[in-house]
């Protein structure tokens, strides 16, 4: 959509702008008019204006006119699907079928994007003393910095009780407020849910439904005691279109607790190696923050009944596994000019007849004023007697070989916990090889020490079992990077 159509970016207002301040801003622009001549009934910008304003200040014509706006917003989308095979032939067993999917958004920047409500919550717990909590509070002066006046900011730190360091709040005074964060001190232990109920009560300070909210949580330890209270505040903070993000600084901290806690609402759980590093993953998160084209994009699970998803991850614009439930696939924020893409693995029944399938892809997703919209594609599988040799699309292929990589290594850590040393042992060997074959040569040393170490202790180590689990899960979107969607 062009500007010439869009009448807020005309007013230089928000989507979500009062009566008011509508009224105010056309008052300016008339001002602005008068001023240098001009206001002209026959003059085109003064028209246009006019015309602007006409629409937005009449509820039932300004309702209609967003209504349209979505709707072109939605039909501006653009679905890419590859997948790894188009026939399959007869089998009496289960097939396997990977779907690469891409939605981009047009290639244009929004000039009414709502304002951040963001909120920090940083764990102050003992472990965090020293270079932990120092690179912490750098990162957080750094990111501050790149807040504007109109954005909402509150900081929580908790151990095993929270405090509110920074109330939700504009961002003004930055030298007070930094003030605030260098007075954070560690001790104490590490209850997460402490910290994340206190963030959940400052950012509903603000009308979540003007802002783009986000929470984002630093921890370097396990939670005691009160995963099942995270969990359910992650599922209502998904309702109440609150995204969650999630950094675990360090080795010492669950990684699957962390994956749990961000799925609801399709956010991004993040292995933080050194301390040094949560400057560029904070800066990152503001980036995309700040350019949200449409939020909570879901794919329904409305396939046949021959068809079942049995596996699911994220490459673009981070990557993550993504959870299936009985009705959708949560998969996120669309960002403006940045492409969401997906790989879905299917499995297709077993057929003995001749039949074409057609699987259903149908995404719904909110877009400004909190409008649910629906778009679709679908994807036609066909099920014959003889089927030629042919080898999948190259983009796919590495991918799915990626991705089986990943999978190797959580199939690792399930044989350890099961006490079956010898296979986890043996698949470890086999996915250093893998890596050394895909040139990733410092993961297929991890790999290396790690397969020792259990052939030795019968155990991982925290740090080589985060080292191999997010850098194979990066290597999917560093795979898409060099991918072609729509070239065979």
């Amino acid at each position: 959509m062009t500007d010439d159509s869009d009448y807020y970016a005309i007013l230089g207002v928000s989507r979500d702008a009062t009566e008011a301040a509508i009224r105010d801003a056309f008052a300016s622009l008339l001002s602005q008019f008068s001023q240098e001549g001009k206001g002209e009934p026959a003059d085109p910008a003064y028209q246009q204006i006019l015309h602007a304003y006409d629409v937005l200040s009449d509820s039932d014509r300004r309702a209609t006119y967003d209504s349209l706006m979505a709707e072109t917003a939605v039909s501006a989308l653009t679905v890419n699907v590859q997948a790894s095979r188009d026939e399959i032939q007869l089998s009496k067993t289960l097939q396997l079928i990977y779907l690469l999917i891409e939605i981009i958004p047009p290639d244009i920047r929004s000039k009414s994007q709502r304002p951040l409500n963001l909120s920090l919550v940083i764990d102050r717990s003992t472990s965090m003393k020293g270079e932990r909590l120092n690179h912490v509070k750098s990162a957080i002066e750094l990111l501050v910095g790149k807040l504007a006046p109109d954005d909402m900011l509150s900081i929580i730190s908790f151990s095993d009780r929270a405090e509110i360091v920074v109330p939700a709040e504009p961002v003004k005074n930055k030298q007070v407020l930094m003030s605030k964060v260098r007075g954070i001190f560690a001790s104490g232990g590490t209850e997460i849910y402490q910290g994340l109920a206190a963030s959940m009560q400052q950012l509903r300070q603000a009308s979540l439904a003007q802002y783009t909210n986000r929470l984002i949580l630093l921890t370097d330890g396990h939670t005691y005691g009160d995963a099942d209270q995270c969990l359910q505040l992650a599922r209502e903070a998904a309702r109440q279109n609150v995204d969650i993000s999630a950094f675990g600084i360090g080795s010492e901290w669950n990684d699957e607790f962390l994956d749990s806690l961000v799925a609801p609402s399709g956010g991004q759980s993040q292995y933080i190696e050194t301390p040094a590093q949560i400057i560029d993953y904070l800066r990152k998160q503001i980036k995309g923050l700040g350019n949200i084209y449409a939020r909570d994009l879901r794919l329904s699970l409305d396939f046949p009944r021959n068809v079942a998803p049995k596996f699911s991850f994220k490459l673009t614009p981070f990557a993550q596994p993504l959870a299936i439930n009985n009705n959708a696939i949560k998969l996120g924020n669309i960002e403006s000019r940045h492409p969401l893409s997906f790989l879905l693995e299917l499995g297709i029944e077993p057929q003995t007849m001749p039949a074409r399938i057609t699987i259903p892809l149908n995404f719904t997703v909110n877009l400004p004023k909190q409008a649910e919209f629906s778009f679709k594609h679908s994807y036609k599988v066909a099920i014959l007697e003889h089927v030629a040799q042919v080898e999948p699309p190259p983009g796919i292929k590495k991918a799915v070989r990626m991705l089986n990589m990943y999978r190797m290594n959580e199939k690792v850590v399930d044989d350890v916990e099961a006490g079956h040393l010898e296979a986890a042992t043996r698949r470890m060997r086999h996915l250093t090889t893998r890596l050394l074959e895909a040139g990733q040569t410092r993961l297929a040393q991890q790999a290396h020490a790690e397969g020792d170490r259990l052939a030795a202790m019968g155990t991982l180590s925290l740090e080589g079992r985060k080292k191999l689990k997010y850098g194979t899960r990066a290597l999917l979107s560093q795979t898409l990077a060099t991918m072609d969607l729509n070239s065979e």
